[in-house]
């Protein structure tokens, strides 16, 4: 990915562009080049920001998902934004959803992909075993439906964070985290205009749970992405930037925070 990342104090992140906010969350395996297509897409209209969540770094007592929302609020904060549009994969859709739930006031809209926060079937049913590189393969192929999309630097990436103790001490407190944070008491309250787009072939959070999101979110408007799974936005760029368009446009009479 050609995008430089800045860093102001404790924050890392890419901002790319002017404009309305897009405001991207990557996932718990994920990488600010999982939205390289919607950065390329929306730089010359929107002003695109992602953060790097410390998931690797924050001590493992605090790798759960309120310290993770709390970051993402000191950012939030830090930057001076308003009115921001909330997109968020997998574990980024439940930070998303955690941080709306918060600060609603300073969402204008959301947008769910593969999220957790009802039910996730994290890494395929099981955490990842450290040393082996066919596994950590295999695990990253699971992730899309064409195998092929899973390309040799993610996977190494993914390798790379495996084999650290210490970063798979915090991969699993995060996860059993989210898995312990069952939202569907909660997001009934969310009021803001969502988008859920989902992989009508996603094996980690399956179909049944996008239509659970639509039923449970007040406003919610839901697309399935055919041959798709986990992350529409890196399998289908093209099909998910054209769906978040035709969104964005939909609702560009909300009023702006």
């Amino acid at each position: 990915m050609n995008y430089s990342i800045k860093q102001e104090k404790d924050f890392r992140y890419i901002d790319e562009g002017q404009g309305e906010v897009l405001f991207l969350l990557h996932g718990l395996f994920g990488a600010l080049s999982n939205w390289e297509g919607v950065i390329d897409h929306y730089k010359p209209n929107y002003r695109v920001i992602i953060p790097v969540m410390p998931i690797y770094d924050m001590p493992v007592k605090n790798a759960n998902l309120k310290r993770l929302t709390d970051f993402i609020e000191d950012f939030v904060n830090f930057k001076q934004l308003k009115g921001i549009n909330l997109l968020g994969n997998s574990l980024g859709g439940h930070i998303a959803l955690l941080y709306t739930l918060r600060c609603e006031e300073n969402v204008r809209r959301l947008v769910l992909t593969g999220s957790s926060g009802l039910f996730e079937n994290s890494m395929g049913g099981s955490y990842p075993k450290r040393g082996s590189y066919e596994y950590v393969r295999e695990r990253v192929a699971y992730t899309f439906f064409d195998p092929q999309v899973a390309k040799k630097n993610l996977v190494d990436e993914v390798f790379e964070i495996t084999r650290s103790i210490p970063k798979c001490l915090r991969i699993v407190a995060i996860a059993k985290s989210a898995q312990r944070h069952n939202m569907a008491n909660d997001i009934t309250r969310i009021q803001v205009p969502t988008l859920l787009v989902w992989g009508l072939n996603d094996t980690i959070t399956p179909p049944i749970v996008a239509y659970e999101f639509d039923r449970l979110l007040p406003n919610a408007t839901l697309h399935f992405v055919d041959e798709c799974s986990h992350a529409p936005m890196m399998e289908h760029p093209e099909t998910f930037n054209q769906i978040l368009s035709r969104f964005l446009e939909k609702t560009a009479n909300l009023k702006t925070v």
